[in-house]
């Protein structure tokens, strides 16, 4: 087992080291693993003078599966958005042909005081927003910032997708939906965009050889006020890049706090990139205040995902919810009658429940 540790920037470092803590405890000596550490995003600028290092992307190319933090620096503000330090991850994604992002969002049941919505409408919450992480607006071509004829400065990008990109997201979606409630709703925009119309197509034809499962469309719109309104209805959410980005982030508050939700980014293969959805944070780095449960929690996916290690991955499951029910929380969780600790402390506990249910 190679891991590629890619702490990055801001919380990043932090949280990344409590789910590096957390692989250690569980795994132990018990099986020959090795961790290789790497820099990326400004630490890439900073080490190298490139977001993504070549030596970073071979190390990824060479590892079985890559444990990532957050990249992003304040700097990106005043710089072209391929220029950013954020930036990096879209091209390591790509590298890799990830094209597949997992993004679980289901609610701890000591958590469901701490959800944006009343306990009625989240009680139970378990879905799974699938999101085409590799394609789509974020890397279409023609872009950039110009003048027109008039000399008015215009900015432009272009979403794109070919029947191929939309078939193995669909197949991805409906193989996810198998394991679970056997439900795949699809999320589009297909009344405006014709990328959107050549998606339903591709998803309802691809739909067609899953006749145990059902599918239906929505349009993101609607998807975004039913995720508000009514999210236990959901079991798999498949959409393309843009809407599966700003939808899952909306997911998140369900849950609590976006510093509870991991993510896994998958191709073809068993390699994946495995990371909390959050940003890098800058104004609250290094102040011991991250929530790095979504990092923990982005660990046992790794487990169970890319080295079929089901057991270890439940046993990290089974300790962050242990350590919630004894009423541990991290500011952006805390409640009243529970009790606040920070990064360190948090991933320390942690550890501490593996070990405890290891012996």
């Amino acid at each position: 087992m190679k891991v590629a540790i890619l702490p990055g920037d801001g919380i990043g470092k932090e949280v990344t080291a409590q789910g590096v803590k957390v692989l250690k405890a569980v795994l132990g000596d018990s099986r020959s693993y090795e961790l290789v550490e790497a820099p990326i995003g400004g630490a890439g600028f900073e080490a190298e003078g490139d977001s993504l290092p070549p030596s970073t992307l071979e190390l990824c190319r060479s590892a079985d599966a890559i444990l990532h933090g957050a990249s992003g620096v304040p700097e990106d503000e005043h710089r072209p958005p391929q220029r950013q330090a954020g930036f990096a991850l879209l091209r390591l994604r790509r590298a890799l042909d990830l094209y597949a992002n997992f993004r679980p969002a289901f609610l701890f049941p000591e958590l469901t005081g701490a959800s944006s919505l009343k306990r009625e409408f989240v009680e139970g919450l378990d879905l799974m927003i699938l999101r085409e992480l590799s394609s789509g607006l974020y890397y279409g071509t023609p872009r950039g910032i110009e003048p027109d004829q008039s000399h008015v400065r215009r900015g432009f990008n272009t979403m794109a997708y070919t029947e191929p990109e939309i078939e193995r997201v669909g197949h991805a979606a409906f193989r996810c939906a198998r394991k679970r409630r056997k439900k795949v709703c699809s999320v589009d925009k297909s009344n405006v965009l014709e990328t959107s119309a050549l998606w339903r197509e591709v998803i309802t034809r691809v739909g067609l050889e899953y006749p145990d499962l059902e599918l239906r469309h929505l349009l993101v719109d609607a998807a975004a006020m039913a995720l508000v309104r009514a999210p236990l209805q959901f079991d798999v959410m498949v959409m393309e890049n843009t809407f599966g980005d700003i939808l899952s982030d909306e997911a998140a508050m369900l849950t609590g706090s976006i510093g509870m939700l991991p993510s896994s980014s998958l191709g073809d293969g068993k390699k994946g990139l495995y990371e909390p959805v959050h940003g890098s944070a800058p104004d609250i780095a290094g102040k011991d205040v991250a929530n790095p449960l979504a990092s923990i929690l982005s660990v046992a996916m790794m487990l169970r995902d890319s080295f079929d290690l089901a057991g270890e991955a439940a046993r990290i499951e089974n300790a962050v919810r242990a350590v919630l029910r004894e009423g541990y929380r991290t500011p952006d969780i805390f409640e009243p009658g529970t009790q606040r600790v920070g990064t360190e402390e948090m991933g320390d506990r942690v550890a501490a429940a593996i070990g405890n249910h290891l012996h």
